[in-house]
């Protein structure tokens, strides 16, 4: 595949196909490509797995974060009930 072909018909922008999205390898024509998520390309199965744990520990955190948000938001939210008399 010349380097021409990498590119999509009238775009500037590279093929997606042209380097590993973690390290930036180049992906030859020859070699296999690793894809994960639909169209995310990497060069090797070690490349695309450490993507995958990264994707977990950040779907981890955020969940955690998302938890104590609504716990905080829950324990901010005071109400306070009674009778409230007034005289003149």
């Amino acid at each position: 595949m010349s380097y021409d072909a990498l590119f999509y018909a009238g775009s500037e922008n590279p093929h997606f196909l042209e380097a590993c999205t973690l390290c930036s390898k180049p992906l030859g024509s020859n070699n296999d490509i690793f894809m994960y998520r639909g169209n995310t390309p990497f060069c090797s199965q070690e490349c695309r797995q450490e993507q995958i744990e990264n994707d977990e520990a950040r779907e981890r955190r955020w969940k955690v974060s998302s938890k104590k948000k609504t716990e905080n938001s829950k324990k901010s939210t005071t109400v306070q009930t009674g009778t409230l008399v007034a005289s003149n």
